[in-house]
């Protein structure tokens, strides 16, 4: 099950909004929250607009759904338009200035079945009772003889 939300023309060029969500991108959604609480970034918070409105799609489709086993699957910062401006400069020139924009695109996933935690990690592993799995066999080859034909040509010309 996924859930996604966008937000659009966010005020903030990609490549910082991307700093960000790299800090994000295949965590839980309780660890995303708390990372998001503590970064310093202006776009941390709208990051975390955009988390909690992933959040609530995900619970609208899916009604009663443990939040706890939600994960940002994708978050993407896509560019958006770029707006052109111009600051004055000394001798009547003007120098550009692009005030970028983008899309910031975060994508929730999570099991619909509420499952119970394991606690033990061993309790989490396969048992070994099953007979080894043959390995397939490969085809053999001969060695390579023509590094050694090259050679064997050339000492015949000299």
């Amino acid at each position: 099950m996924e859930a996604k939300a966008i937000a659009r023309y966010v005020r903030v060029t990609p490549r910082k909004a991307d700093q960000v969500l790299q800090l994000i991108r295949g965590k839980r959604v309780d660890q995303v929250t708390e990372i998001l609480d503590f970064t310093p970034k202006m776009v941390a918070k709208v990051i975390g607009k955009v988390l909690h409105s992933a959040v609530a799609n995900a619970v609208a489709m899916e009604g009663k759904i443990n939040i706890e086993h939600l994960r940002v699957k994708r978050a993407v910062a896509d560019s958006g338009p770029t707006m052109k401006r111009f600051l004055p400069r000394a001798q009547g020139r003007a120098t550009p200035l692009l005030k970028r924009t983008c899309h910031i695109t975060i994508v929730v996933e999570g099991d619909t079945l509420i499952e119970t935690p394991v606690t033990a990690r061993r309790a989490r592993r396969a048992p070994a009772e099953t007979a080894p799995a043959e390995e397939p066999a490969s085809p053999k080859r001969a060695p390579r003889k023509k590094a050694a034909a090259k050679s064997k040509s050339k000492s015949k010309e000299a």
